[in-house]
């Protein structure tokens, strides 16, 4: 899937991301600034969380709960330096526990990403305007 989006039409986006498939594991790719948590922030809306969202750069994890209770966990791995320190924090656990995994900046933790994914890579078009492509792996 491939499309283009303004801030003006992003929870549309975010509805459109989610009744693509059943996966719930979630790569953001894109560069700094492009706007991966602010499409999470819409994710994580859909989603019926009503907390306010924030990235984890510094704290790595955020999780959220939505309306049922159910866990959604938001992954920032910018800062991290090696694979290990994702390992050590017990990034499998969270895999495995069948809840919405966001993670930005996956690329840092290449090998250990779970194969069932959804690939959403960001493009700037311009100030106001984003490409999405989306592909499951």
């Amino acid at each position: 899937m491939n499309f283009d989006y303004t801030l003006a039409n992003i929870n549309k986006v975010a509805q459109k991301i989610l009744k693509a498939t059943d996966c719930k594991i979630f790569l953001f790719y894109g560069s700094m600034g492009v706007g991966k948590t602010t499409l999470i922030k819409a994710i994580v809306k859909e989603l019926g969380v009503r907390d306010n969202v924030s990235s984890p750069t510094f704290s790595l994890v955020n999780e959220y709960r939505d309306q049922r209770h159910n866990p959604i966990y938001h992954f920032d791995f910018y800062r991290i330096e090696k694979e290990e320190e994702a390992m050590d924090m017990g990034i499998e656990e969270y895999f495995d526990n069948d809840a919405y995994c966001l993670i930005e900046w996956p690329e840092k933790i290449k090998n250990l990403l779970p194969l069932n994914t959804v690939s959403i890579q960001i493009t700037e078009i311009d100030v106001n305007k984003r490409n999405i492509i989306l592909k499951e792996l």
